[in-house]
């Protein structure tokens, strides 16, 4: 379309899609937001919500942050939570017993046996899924794609470059051991991403991955886990 023909929405659409000042600042506020969790495990999925209103502004196919349906749903679900749990299990069996990481998640371990935070923790698990999927899988891919191009080793790049942002976004909350497990959560994830383009197994695996880590955390299981192979 020829520039001077635009609207001034189409303008400001293409802007949020480019890289310049606006562009730019719309990417900083996404990633930075992120989800804010209040005392109560309310968590808020501002970066997720913005991200759905940057696809709307800046006139982005919702297939580009990879909001395809699924060819069948119960498959999809199904699959996701398959996939999420036994992920899980192998980082907490397996992966994190090797790297010499505590069983225990001090950080959240308040929620043993709390059952009057239980309902708005699982509730907080579903929201993380799909938030920190669509920013850092859907949005994040995105726009790394768009500014460092296709081929192999730029896709690469993209899954090296978000695993790592993953993991240190976790730092604050986890700390070391939190940063090991998110950045080989976000290259697997951003692998399975970078190859399929689809994001809902993902977040329905995210999502599984969240729950069976409370669940073992509610149940005080970390440790019996944790040590199921090596003692």
């Amino acid at each position: 379309m020829n520039p001077a023909n635009q609207t001034p929405e189409d303008r400001f659409a293409a802007e949020l899609r480019g890289f310049g000042p606006i562009g730019i600042l719309a990417i900083l506020v996404i990633i930075l937001t992120g989800n804010i969790v209040l005392s109560n495990m309310l968590v808020l999925p501002v970066g997720a919500v913005l991200v759905l209103a940057w696809v709307r502004l800046s006139h982005t196919a919702w297939k580009e942050i990879g909001y395809i349906k699924p060819g069948n749903w119960i498959v999809t679900i199904v699959g996701g939570f398959a996939f999420g749990i036994a992920f899980k299990f192998l980082m907490k069996a397996i992966v994190l017993p090797l790297t010499g990481a505590d069983p225990v998640n001090h950080t959240y371990h308040f929620l043993a046996g709390n059952k009057a935070l239980l309902p708005m923790a699982i509730l907080a698990m579903f929201t993380v899924g799909f938030a920190e999927e669509t920013v850092f899988r859907g949005f994040m891919f995105e726009r790394l794609g768009k500014l460092i191009g296709p081929g192999f080793l730029k896709k690469s790049l993209i899954i090296l470059i978000t695993s790592v942002w993953f993991g240190f976004s976790h730092y604050y909350g986890q700390g070391t051991y939190g940063v090991v497990q998110a950045t080989i959560f976000g290259f697997i994830f951003g692998t399975i991403y970078s190859y399929t383009g689809k994001i809902w197994l993902l977040i329905f695996a995210h999502t599984a991955f969240d729950l069976i880590a409370l669940a073992m955390i509610y149940w005080d299981l970390e440790t019996s886990v944790a040590h199921l192979i090596f003692k």
